[in-house]
């Protein structure tokens, strides 16, 4: 009995954690600026996590386990996110600013990091079955001589670096430094589907609109069509 147990276990550890976090990047960016986003099939195990030149951003996150989250943009990479972006959003090619040191820049990185952290942390609650919080994304332009340790409370620090491709090969780097843990499956469960608010309030006016009674006047004009289909 014990062997059967011992088959049945599931472990999810820092690589699963880390590669939830990689889709959730890469899932989120796509949609963001309609190109092609991946990441390289290799990890790196390295000391500590730095904010790097051209635009550097993090964010803790804290709860049932603690980590944080550095996205370090070249300047390339982040010029062709924010313009994609935005374009995408509809916003006019003249409109747009033309340096990766402005604030709009970098508020819609800060943006974008957002949207990704919380992605990944809405598949920790659903999939691992737990729950943790974040901050605000913090962005910083660097100088090309400066680089920034970020200084996290781990008691055990994991850290891990993942090289990423944007749709015109430009690339950033994500690093995660989180505790060393391991979460075990002690039973078997369904994972909750992903809800979109969206699609949630659309189903609720359709069935709405078909359980209420039409008015008088759309029942008489759909009698007398009726009548008149019968040749009546």
């Amino acid at each position: 009995m014990g062997e059967t147990r011992q088959e049945s276990v599931v472990v999810c550890g820092t690589e699963d954690i880390l590669t939830s976090l990689c889709n959730s990047v890469s899932r989120v960016l796509t949609v963001a600026t309609q190109s092609q986003i991946h990441y390289s099939g290799m990890v790196q195990r390295i000391t500590k996590t730095c904010l790097k030149p051209d635009i550097g951003c993090f964010v803790l996150f804290d709860g049932g386990f603690s980590g944080l989250v550095v996205l370090n943009f070249s300047a390339a990479a982040a010029m062709e996110l924010y313009e994609s972006y935005m374009l995408n959003m509809g916003m006019p090619e003249s409109a747009l600013s033309h340096s990766h040191t402005s604030d709009e820049v970098s508020n819609i990185m800060g943006e974008l990091m957002n949207q990704v952290v919380g992605d990944f942390t809405g598949k920790v609650r659903r999939e691992l079955q737990t729950n943790i919080t974040q901050n605000q994304p913090k962005m910083l332009v660097l100088n090309k001589q400066v680089v920034l340790s970020v200084d996290t409370q781990l008691d055990e620090p994991e850290v891990r670096r993942v090289t990423f491709y944007t749709g015109k090969n430009n690339i950033f780097y994500l690093e995660l430094a989180i505790d060393r843990t391991e979460f075990i499956r002690l039973r078997d469960f369904a994972a909750e589907a992903e809800v979109n608010p969206d699609e949630v309030i659309a189903q609720v006016h359709a069935e709405r609109n078909l359980s209420q009674p039409k008015p008088e006047s759309q029942q008489q004009d759909d009698h007398d069509a009726l009548l008149k289909s019968l040749g009546m």
